[in-house]
């Protein structure tokens, strides 16, 4: 794959494939440090024209029919089946994410998701009410009046995504908003929107009319800042950060957005002494095994308890320093490349600063691989750590684990819930029923007991400085849309 380039250099905005105002920027290989090809370089008068053009389709598009949204949705899935080969290698080349990730987390997923979604479309809107009697009023006479929640598109969504997993985040945008008849501006992230483009130009094809679905791509936040401040967007839904995310929701405020935001997270992994260490720690080791911990539901701090505190730590320490990293491109490879020479940085920092506060360093630590190219980080694994410290306070997004023992339950709740952070926590204890009532005191909006599996269908989302509202399954229907009351005399 060494040189191959994937450039594209138009933003599709009303239908149009254009040329970018402010030209183009390049896109780099995290594992090569190559570049991987350009991308438009759109302005704020850009995203401007996107967003208009999407509120004009919105009128149409909105009252298109539900089998005809599905029909659209279900071949968008069929067109990127056709295409995964061309797709993987590409995504590969932005993300640097193992062949097993790019594979298997990718292009399958937003397959998924948009054949999910075709589904959705035929779901009803509608939320009949029994009826109601009413006395008479100064403001009208009674009677018995009957009443239908109509869900309605909210309108103009400006879609907003990470670099971790692209294809797989923009489609959990993209397909429940076009489900549910909104029309969309989709924005990726600066250090790997090729793919996406190459989503947009598939979603074309898949028969999507003008201006229901445009994009931009910039290097830096411009033109994602343009589509906040936008009148024409009704809604934005952003995948990042908890900061930039406060700044949307600041920003976006004065035009009363609707704000659907999926940010930060520190997944406390809480380890009980009665629990399968087998299975905690193939999920703990997620951090470092599953895109070098560039995930938000990581489990990167542990809460150990201490019967099995000096036993659990051996075994993750024996299997960070197992874990293959190297070249992405070769099948044992685990541990790929951080996303930029500047979020290797800035993890490297922060190891740094756990030891100079007196974490004990077990696995890994800032000292680089012997790798000629990439921004690489070695599993690491840091240990006696104390809740107030840096490292296990704020998200690193990296392949860095956390630990901290503890005595009891309580002890364990109140650590785990000692954070601002409340994306998705982990229990493991063999006392099922136990590890289930602990699971309700976390403040947080998902809880994995004894596994780090999902389920697709559930309200996936957080408290606190984890965002904002609830996506998957059916909710990620209700979320794109508004509730609108209707009433009558029955």
């Amino acid at each position: 794959m060494a040189g191959q380039r994937w450039d594209r250099e138009k933003l599709l905005i009303g239908g149009e494939w254009r040329a970018a105002s402010g030209g183009t920027y390049d896109v780099v290989n995290p594992s090569t440090e190559e570049v991987v090809g350009v991308a438009p370089e759109a302005t704020r008068e850009d995203a401007f024209e996107a967003a208009a053009a999407a509120k004009e389709a919105f009128w149409t598009w909105s009252r298109t029919t539900p089998g005809e949204r599905a029909e659209i949705l279900r071949r968008a899935g069929e067109l990127l089946a056709k295409h995964n080969d061309e797709l993987v290698p590409l995504v590969q080349a932005e993300t640097g994410a193992t062949a097993k990730v790019a594979s298997s987390m990718q292009v399958p997923v937003a397959i998924s998701r948009f054949n999910r979604y075709a589904q959705g479309a035929m779901e009803s809107n509608q939320i009949p009410l029994p009826p109601q009697v009413m006395p008479d009023t100064a403001l009208s006479a009674g009677g018995v009046i009957g009443a239908v929640v109509n869900r309605a598109p909210v309108g103009v969504v400006a879609c907003i995504a990470s670099y971790n997993f692209p294809l797989t985040n923009m489609a959990g945008k993209v397909a429940p908003a076009l489900a549910m008849g909104n029309t969309v501006v989709v924005k990726p992230a600066p250090q790997d929107p090729l793919n996406i483009i190459d989503l947009v130009s598939i979603l074309e094809e898949a028969g999507v009319p003008a201006g229901v679905v445009n994009i931009i791509t910039g290097s830096g936040a411009e033109a994602g800042a343009a589509l906040v401040d936008s009148p024409d967007v009704d809604m934005v839904s952003f995948t990042g950060s908890t900061n930039v995310g406060i700044k949307i929701a600041e920003a976006g405020a004065k035009t009363m957005k609707r704000n659907l935001m999926e940010l930060g997270g520190k997944g406390a992994a809480i380890v009980f002494d009665d629990a399968d260490l087998g299975s905690a720690i193939a999920g703990i080791a997620s951090t470092w095994a599953f895109h070098s911990g560039q995930i938000c539901t990581a489990p990167t701090r542990v809460l150990c308890q201490r019967g099995v505190y000096d036993e659990l730590m051996g075994k993750l320490t024996a299997t960070a320093n197992a874990l293959k990293v190297g070249n992405p491109l070769d099948d044992d490879t685990i541990v790929g490349p951080l996303i930029s020479a500047a979020q290797r940085d800035r993890v490297e920092a922060y190891i740094n600063g756990a030891i100079d506060q007196g974490g004990a360093l077990l696995a890994g630590g800032s000292e680089r691989p012997d790798i000629a190219t990439g921004y690489y980080v070695r599993p690491t694994l840091i240990a006696d750590c104390n809740p107030s410290m840096t490292v296990v306070q704020e998200e690193l997004f990296g392949p860095v684990v956390v630990a901290i023992p503890f005595d009891d339950e309580e002890e364990a709740i109140a650590l785990a819930n000692q954070s601002v952070f409340g994306l998705y926590d982990y229990v493991w204890s063999g006392n099922k029923a136990r590890a289930f009532e602990v699971a309700k005191r976390l403040r947080t909006g998902n809880v994995g007991v004894n596994t780090t599996q999902r389920n697709h269908e559930t309200p996936f989302g957080g408290f606190k400085l984890s965002g904002i509202g609830r996506d998957g399954g059916s909710f990620g229907l209700h979320c794109y849309s508004e509730m609108q009351s209707v009433v009558w005399p029955a």
